[in-house]
């Protein structure tokens, strides 16, 4: 009894993942189709096509340490000493 229960806790995730992208699917078809509206014919079966076949956007991750550093530091040429070091300062600790 034991390892049945076991079995059947391990397979619960995998029997969950199809509902997920059945969900994720059924979404995107109600917003193309949203999206369809006042197409017909040959137009709507293109647009439908297209649209269901786009991937979804993806963000952009925000810039790595090392890639601000390089940022900032080309915009500092010409600065030295406090001026540089202020700077500096408040290019790197911009979030963006």
């Amino acid at each position: 009894m034991k390892k049945l229960l076991t079995a059947l806790a391990m397979a619960m995730p995998l029997l969950c993942v199809p509902a997920f992208a059945a969900n994720a699917q059924q979404n995107k078809m109600a917003s193309c189709n949203k999206d369809a509206t006042g197409k017909k014919g040959d137009e709507r079966k293109a647009f439908m096509k297209e649209c269901l076949s786009n991937k979804p956007l993806v963000a952009t991750p925000p810039p790595t340490q090392q890639q601000k550093m390089v940022t900032c530091n080309k915009d500092a040429t010409g600065k030295k000493g406090d001026e540089r070091k202020a700077f500096m300062k408040q290019c790197l600790s911009n979030k963006a």
